[in-house]
């Protein structure tokens, strides 16, 4: 997908309210970093009646009071916000780069032995792939704080399970087809693979920004023990945030 294609960005109404900026059709990282930018854009130059930005994989949600702003005129400062993106040096702003602490396996990760076996690997070898990798976080949705990641590698791509979960455990480490994912500390449904379990809060309404990760940001996983598990989960619990930011890789598109 190109993310300068003639075709894009395209403007949708999402109700009477609403105003989707569409880039592209494909989960692509470029595409991702447009609808970041001109998220990022809109925060720098607020008008009068838009409530709130939602970014996704590939498009932007503007929802907006209409009492205050018309359609029209939303349409042309979103336009014109996009077009000074489109003339200005390329370079993307660079999200936050964190290290996100996981206990894999066991009954933390009910499914890391038979992704494993499916691949043909051993629990240590997906275990390694998986931490090995640099993901991004596309967007933020589904539920409080749960996190779409992309980069997982080739080699464990697996097709989302034929019978979902009505339930899985707060915190998951989940793959699903080629993303990857962090659960929020409350239970979801999922027919995702799940990995293992992290100790940290993705999602803390005490908090003064309630979700800790943004569209954008970089994710390392590490492998820990469950001493450190239930160590880390303590001081989460009592507010700590126990996800680390380590200096960021360059910006730009990447996974």
């Amino acid at each position: 997908m190109n993310p300068s294609s003639p075709a894009f960005p395209r403007l949708l109404d999402a109700g009477e309210s609403g105003l989707v900026v569409e880039f592209g059709s494909d989960i692509d990282a470029a595409v991702n970093e447009r609808v970041i930018a001109l998220d990022r854009a809109l925060a720098r130059h607020p008008v009068a009646g838009i409530c709130e930005t939602v970014p996704t994989y590939r498009s932007l949600l503007v929802l907006f009071d209409p009492l205050v702003i018309a359609r029209a005129a939303l349409a042309a400062h979103v336009l014109a916000c996009e077009s000074a993106l489109e003339q200005a040096p390329t370079g993307a702003e660079a999200g936050t780069l964190w290290r996100v602490p996981v206990l894999y396996g066991g009954a933390h990760g009910v499914d890391l032995e038979a992704v494993a076996q499916q691949h043909g690997l051993s629990p240590e070898a997906l275990i390694a792939l998986h931490s090995g990798a640099l993901y991004r976080v596309y967007m933020i949705g589904f539920a409080p704080g749960f996190a779409y990641l992309g980069g997982l590698p080739e080699a464990i791509h697996t097709s989302r399970r034929t019978d979902p979960r009505p339930k899985t455990p707060e915190r998951s480490i989940s793959i699903g087809g080629r993303q990857a994912a962090i659960s929020p500390p409350i239970e979801v449904p999922s027919g995702w693979h799940l990995l293992g379990q992290t100790p940290v809060r993705s999602y803390d309404p005490a908090r003064a920004q309630p979700f800790l990760f943004a569209a954008g940001d970089r994710i390392r996983f590490a492998p820990i023990d469950a001493p450190t598990y239930r160590d880390m989960l303590a001081a989460a619990e009592a507010g700590e945030i126990v996800a680390s930011r380590e200096s960021a890789p360059g910006g730009g598109p990447d996974v």
